[in-house]
């Protein structure tokens, strides 16, 4: 596959015919691909991106038209989390395309919940939800600076009277309970607030459609139902010859089939202030290789080239983990930027090489973050913490670590059993990190 790089150029905000253009990360230079390579819409389908449209008059309008359209969340939490990264990459590849985002925040939608297959949601306050949204919108905006909008707006102000006139009276029943989420409630339960939940977000296709030209949505493979009662209520409302349309995209998983974004610590979140770019790292680093080239194709700008050079490298050389590496590096880079990145940089290579006491204050709290906590009263020696941890299973075990070169203490190899650990020994604040061997590190809270 051949690109023609135009450094500095003005085509790097315009979209150029019968090619993709798009920003790497590694600098402001600008690739189009050849037209005898893939087009736009197929380079979407390489990478994942295109579970299903509701027509194929999609293609052409992704390749060569000009549509606004939106993509939307609840306020669930004050961040979104790396399972989200996709979608947003998704608007910001079709905006360097010539196309126009909207991302929607759903302060009204938010307060009932999208219908889980798994059972009722728990109600979030109007307290929480407004939180909740303020941290989004500022979220959102810091990354890509799309436009917002809440559909709180629209539907603050609407009647049960209008709700059931106005909209209600265009859903049949049995249409709804055929779509699939809500198909798997029917035996278990599910209540009328959550049922309705598919007609308020079908408003929000209707409201943006008449007041922005919206013309398509975007959501995940479960928001199918979802997009196409939004697609039915606009038809019925403006004619059934509405070029409206929707598209899903394929959910992202773990090799063993688990939702993506979680570890065991918890979720991986994009707000640096939740999951560190530190923790973000090493939660990209440790991908499955079976997954890695998928993760490299949905998650980041990296040309077909060099995706494909990664996948020849995982393939001949799997034990240098370069795949991994520039996942890793790319994600961190963009959510995070350089800082971000040599901060994750720095506090791996420290962990690594056991020079712990090179990184600063604020990187040793990031290094701790998401470990593992043991607490542990202060004054104890060195072998009698190791065995009340249970780091080791006996004293005899310990002094053989000990004795061994095997434990190391914020870095530093100890080999005094009778050590005395007290708080003045501590890496930051009360925490003490001790190594055992050259990979199992734990992280121990003194007391007193």
């Amino acid at each position: 596959m051949t690109y023609a790089c135009v450094k500095g150029s003005s085509a790097c905000e315009n979209r150029k015919k019968g090619g993709t253009a798009f920003k790497t990360s590694f600098c402001e230079d600008v690739f189009f691909m050849e037209e005898e390579t893939m087009n736009f819409f197929e380079e979407l389908k390489w990478r994942g991106l295109i579970d299903n449209v509701t027509s194929p008059e999609v293609e052409d309008e992704i390749n060569n038209g000009e549509l606004t359209f939106y993509i939307g969340t609840d306020p669930t939490a004050d961040s979104l989390h790396i399972g989200h990264y996709s979608s947003l990459l998704m608007a910001k590849r079709l905006q360097q395309h010539g196309h126009h985002p909207i991302m929607l925040v759903g302060g009204a939608t938010g307060f009932i919940g999208d219908p889980k297959a798994t059972g009722e949601r728990n109600m979030l306050t109007a307290e929480v939800l407004q939180h909740n949204y303020d941290a989004l919108h500022k979220q959102i905006d810091s990354l890509w600076g799309f436009e917002m909008v809440n559909n709180l707006d629209w539907t603050k102000d609407i009647t049960i009277i209008d709700f059931l006139r106005d909209y209600g009276k265009y859903f049949n029943v049995n249409y709804m309970i055929n779509k699939e989420t809500v198909k798997k409630r029917l035996d278990s339960g599910i209540s009328y607030t959550e049922f309705s939940y598919m007609i308020l977000q079908s408003l929000d296709f209707l409201k943006l459609y008449g007041t922005k030209n919206c013309r398509m949505q975007i959501g995940g493979q479960d928001q199918w139902g979802n997009i196409t009662s939004g697609l039915e209520l606009i038809r019925k409302k403006y004619g059934a010859d509405v070029k409206c349309y929707g598209l899903t995209m394929p959910l992202i998983t773990k090799a063993d089939g688990t939702k993506f974004g979680k570890s065991e610590t918890g979720t991986v979140w994009l707000d640096a202030k939740k999951t560190s770019p530190y923790e973000l790292y090493q939660f990209l680093f440790n991908t499955e290789d079976d997954k890695v080239i998928e993760y490299l194709k949905k998650l980041t700008f990296l040309s077909v080239t060099e995706i494909e050079e990664l996948e020849r490298s995982l393939k001949e050389e799997p034990h240098k983990r370069e795949a991994q590496k520039a996942l890793a590096s790319q994600v961190v880079r963009d959510l995070h930027g350089e800082e971000g990145l040599n901060a994750a940089l720095s506090i791996t290579q420290a962990l690594f090489s056991g020079r712990l006491n090179e990184l600063d204050e604020s990187m040793r709290k990031d290094a701790i973050m998401n470990m593992e906590k043991i607490s542990a009263p202060a004054g104890l020696s060195l072998l009698d913490l190791l065995v009340n941890t249970k780091i080791a299973s006996s004293k005899r075990e310990g002094r053989e670590w000990i004795k061994g070169n095997s434990i190391a203490l914020n870095g530093v190899k100890v080999t005094d059993p009778e050590k005395i650990i007290d708080l003045e020994d501590a890496y930051t604040g009360n925490a003490l990190i001790v190594r055992r061997g050259k990979k199992r590190y734990y992280c121990v809270e003194l007391e007193g």
